[in-house]
């Protein structure tokens, strides 16, 4: 196995093109991709369903500091959906009880915030559809061609229905979500349980396996785990804050990725 295999093509007298990533998939035997920000926009239905579940709550509660995009960054991407709860109310210091996955959405726990913030988002798929990424459609066709195994490791416990919804979900041959997780016990990002565990049900090493995540916890997970290469497509939360958390490099679109 070499090492990751990646170049910076920079083409004389032409300024104004974009860089290409060239990445040797023969390499690799198997890629690993988030979903929400990775294949399809579900970020903006999240980030939606998380603004309205966090501003609503600290209207209630009297709190003047509102809930923003830089706070779902930091506190909630990529994170499962109870952590990403506990882990932006610490930032306020509010402190709830932990709850069950069993509590109504009505129900001031951590929980049933969570369970509250799923209603929205499944109201907002239910409406509205989700489409895929072209560039991202393109990747994973490019790569079911060529045979690569491919799995999606993704913290929501939506997965398959934005997938189904997406009309992507034959391309992968495992879906490690968030309920396959909490059935599994897996940690979720940024411990790399859900991927290792997804390479395992592929059959391939990690260092034979490309990670491809648009979250800081994602792209840490990925390079907590040993993978060959991770990449950090970058949807928001910026190229050098990717690199920092262990990107090998970072892209603007999975369509620079394509072999």
């Amino acid at each position: 196995m070499t090492s990751p295999v990646v170049s910076d093509c920079d083409l004389p007298g032409l300024a104004f093109m974009p860089r290409v990533w060239s990445v040797d998939w023969n390499n690799y035997r198997a890629a690993l991709f988030d979903l929400d920000g990775v294949l399809t926009p579900t970020t903006e239905i999240h980030m939606a369903a998380w603004a309205q579940l966090f501003n609503d709550f600290l209207l209630v509660l009297g709190v003047a500091e509102p809930y923003t995009d830089d706070d779902y960054f930091a506190y909630v991407d990529g994170k499962p959906r109870y952590e990403g709860v506990a882990s932006f109310l610490a930032s306020r210091g509010i402190d709830l009880p932990v709850g069950a996955a069993s509590d109504p959405p009505t129900a001031d726990t951590i929980a049933g915030l969570g369970n509250r913030k799923n209603v929205y988002f499944n109201q907002v798929l239910a409406s509205d559809g989700i489409k895929p990424f072209p560039g991202s459609v393109r990747l994973i066709e490019a790569l079911a061609a060529r045979e690569l195994p491919m799995a999606v490791v993704s913290s929501s416990r939506n997965a398959e229905a934005v997938l189904d919804a997406a009309g992507i979900a034959g391309y992968f041959d495992a879906v490690v979500d968030g309920v396959v997780s909490r059935e599994l016990e897996l940690a979720g990002k940024p411990q790399p349980a859900g991927f290792l565990h997804a390479a395992r049900a592929l059959g391939v090493d990690p260092a034979e396996a490309v990670v491809v995540e648009d979250a800081l916890s994602g792209v840490q997970a990925g390079r907590a785990g040993g993978f060959g290469l991770v990449v950090g497509v970058d949807r928001g939360a910026g190229r050098e804050a990717l690199l920092d958390a262990g990107a090998d490099l970072v892209v603007e679109d999975c369509e620079e990725l394509l072999p």
